[in-house]
């Protein structure tokens, strides 16, 4: 019962963080590149020089520059001949108002090459109406979260006014409705194409915001993203830089359940310790006897060893089954919001992992006692 415990819940506590990591990070990509290209806001410095005495009254105030990066293209092309690169396209933010009559909602239209954003942001796969990809073949579209498609009444075919920052009002056509289940994301995204983007903004089409960036493996963008701001001159955010809070969150949480889980272990593998080292104390007679009859101490430590592993494969087995009972459960709990279902699946490296712990330790807690066991001298126990 204590390896049981012990391996299904050490099992559990680590599958369910990999769910929650795996989960989180798919949300977070859903809108969120791997590194992001961008003009940085600069602050004004002094102008005071070394080795003047005059005193100089500064105020640090942001710098007024456009935001829009030179050559973009240039630099594209730049960054798809690196190897390390997945992907990357240009992109558009532009702030807005969707109207329909009366109702007025304030968002953010960004606009992108639809295939390219589709591929990164895998948008496809959260759409409820439409397809992202019509973009292409209609200029004058706009894809929608599912909170401005709810709170404007409007759905695929209809028409929608968007206002810009710049007094721009265009008429678009709703060419689809996506929902991440993320409520901030839902009430206030849509996607547009590139050039209805700087169209909103009275920009031409060299006008370009941000560069998003895809590397081969996320966990790779805060070392390759130091790199691209020396090459390219423009600050390259990686993901986790972006989102330190997040980050934090994400290794608190992973610190805790493998605290727990190995807690549980320890406490399984002083029970088979106890148990094991009592039932030396209780056969030392028998042991004596043994030993007496020409049995060595390797034989005593291999009969109490294949014990304590003959418990701990049984203790494994079973507790296999558990966690998987107890995974299975818990997929079909819905807990809604942003997360759905509950955010567990089967992790086979987990299970293996456990499996192989779960021996080891219990190989361990019955080696400890047999040692001890191997030592009685038989002639001692017999004047007793």
């Amino acid at each position: 019962m204590g390896v049981l415990l012990g391996i299904s819940i050490f099992i559990f506590m680590n599958t369910m963080s990999m769910g929650f990591d795996r989960s989180s990070s798919e949300a977070f990509f859903k809108s969120t590149p791997h590194i992001r290209v961008y003009q940085e806001d600069e602050v004004s410095k002094p102008m005071q020089t070394a080795g003047q005495s005059l005193p100089l009254i500064s105020n640090p105030q942001i710098v007024p520059n456009k935001k829009a990066i030179e050559n973009p293209y240039e630099l594209l092309e730049l960054l798809r001949q690196d190897k390390r690169i997945k992907l990357a396209f240009p992109q558009v933010n532009s702030p807005v108002f969707y109207n329909i009559g009366m109702s007025q909602l304030q968002g953010t239209a960004i606009g992108f090459p639809p295939t390219a954003g589709n591929e990164m942001y895998q948008i496809q796969s959260f759409t409820v109406q439409g397809n992202v990809l019509d973009l292409e073949s209609n200029a004058m579209g706009i894809f929608i979260g599912a909170g401005i498609a709810e709170k404007l009444n409007v759905e695929t075919g209809k028409q929608i006014s968007v206002t810009s920052s710049k007094g721009v009002n265009l008429n678009l056509t709703v060419v689809g409705v996506f929902q991440t289940n993320n409520s901030r994301e839902d009430n206030s995204k849509s996607y547009v194409s590139l050039a209805t983007a700087q169209q909103l903004l009275q920009e031409g089409p060299s006008f370009i915001t941000d560069i998003n960036v895809n590397v081969w493996n996320p966990e790779d963008a805060p070392s390759i993203a130091p790199d691209l701001t020396s090459v390219l001159g423009y600050k390259a955010e990686d993901w986790k830089s972006a989102n330190k809070a997040y980050m934090a969150a994400a290794k608190m949480r992973s610190i805790v359940i493998t605290f727990i889980s190995f807690t549980l272990l320890i406490v399984s593998i002083f029970g088979i310790y106890n148990i094991l080292n009592m039932t030396v104390s209780q056969k030392i007679n028998e042991i004596a006897i043994l030993k007496a009859m020409g049995f060595n101490g390797r034989d005593v430590v291999q009969i109490f060893v294949l014990q304590a592993v003959t418990i701990g494969a049984i203790g494994v087995a079973l507790g296999l089954v558990m966690a998987f009972i107890l995974i299975s459960l818990l997929q079909h709990v819905y807990i809604g919001g942003d997360i759905g279902y509950f955010p567990v699946r089967f992790e086979w490296t987990v299970f293996l992992k456990g499996t192989s712990i779960g021996l080891f330790i219990t190989f361990l807690a019955g080696f400890v006692p047999a040692r001890k066991a191997a030592k009685v001298d038989p002639v001692t126990i017999f004047r007793k």
